[in-house]
């Protein structure tokens, strides 16, 4: 057999209802060579024994035993066992198009190192996927059709886990599943993004993502908000903030709540401003609250927005320009 190009990350628990399609899915891919990486994290239902059976069959399949405790060292020791010369995960619950693998592989090789393969996505669900679920796939394959992900990298993880693909050597250089901070496809997504690694744009639905009420994503305290906000301040302030420049949250609602307690503690000044009448002049945690207008008496300041309602973030983003501020240097979304 000639040496193996691609190889696929799967840590898997308790998915024995699905992970049969999974394996299925890699089985039929249109790109054939390939290893999957499939590692239990201690399950006890019959998944361990549905992957060996594959494993006997195919020997791109292999089974291993999780070293540790949980999804990152699941990962770790899963790429510890990888022989290809290009990564990707995939979750055991999910399912693979036919071409998944193939369109990944060949944008790598045209575009070269330093480049990042994602695909489009389309969530499903037997009883039907939610209203929620829906806009963050739509949202999340608008940027990957033009492969502008990174762009809104603060308001949500804009890599979906399974569904991505890079050179070895660039994981390596962004420390692949080292970090063992939560949530760790998030986290990832931002060492991509630190690296500077271009994502190449796809217009190909190449994943299929399974939504159901135990999946790990939902229930997990791992992938809680205050986890995704903790993420999000601690990128924030390694990569965009300006100590130089006067900084201000814009929504006093419960995320901006936590983001400012988030940044008493870490000792940063800011400025807390707002639109809403009936909050302005009040103060919470000692700090007033202050008109949105207050932006204009600040030199070059940069905002970190927490409102979520898409009308208000639409005007807030007018006001911004209006004000020649540039999203991503000037004014961040996070949420």
């Amino acid at each position: 057999m000639s040496r193996v190009s691609v190889s696929i990350v799967i840590p898997f628990k308790n998915t024995d209802i699905y992970i049969s399609e999974c394996v299925e899915s890699i089985i039929n891919q249109s790109y054939t060579n390939w290893e999957a990486i499939f590692v239990d994290d201690h399950s006890s239902d019959n998944s361990n024994a549905i992957i060996k059976t594959f494993s006997e069959k195919d020997d791109r399949i292999k089974l291993f035993s999780n070293s540790g405790n949980g999804i990152i060292e699941a990962l770790r020791t899963a790429y510890k066992q990888c022989n290809g010369d290009y990564i990707t995960r995939m979750d055991s619950d999910d399912i693979m198009t036919t071409n998944r693998l193939e369109v990944m592989y060949n944008s790598l090789i045209h575009f070269g190192k330093k480049h990042l393969a994602v695909g489009k996505v389309k969530y499903f669900r037997e009883d039907g996927v939610n209203d929620g679920f829906m806009r963050y796939e739509q949202w999340l394959n608008r940027l990957t059709e033009t492969g502008s992900n990174y762009s809104e990298i603060y308001k949500e993880c804009v890599i979906p886990s399974p569904c991505w693909m890079i050179h070895r050597e660039d994981f390596v250089a962004c420390e692949g599943f080292e970090p063992s901070r939560y949530p760790e496809d998030y986290d990832l997504a931002f060492r991509f993004y630190k690296a500077g690694f271009t994502c190449i744009p796809c217009d190909k639905v190449l994943l299929h993502w399974r939504d159901y009420i135990t999946r790990t994503s939902r229930t997990h305290e791992h992938y809680a908000q205050n986890y995704f906000l903790d993420i999000k301040v601690h990128y924030f302030l390694e990569l965009e903030y300006d100590k130089s420049r006067p900084l201000t949250i814009w929504g006093a609602g419960a995320k901006g709540k936590n983001m400012a307690k988030l940044l008493l503690n870490d000792d940063i000044p800011f400025y807390w401003i707002c639109d809403n009448p009936e909050k302005i002049g009040k103060h919470i945690y000692d700090q007033e609250l202050l008109n949105f207008n207050y932006l204009k008496e600040l030199r070059n300041p940069q905002s970190i927005v927490t409102v979520a309602n898409d009308t208000a973030q639409s005007e807030i983003k007018a006001y911004f320009e209006k004000q020649n501020m540039q999203s991503m240097k000037d004014y961040f979304f996070f949420c």
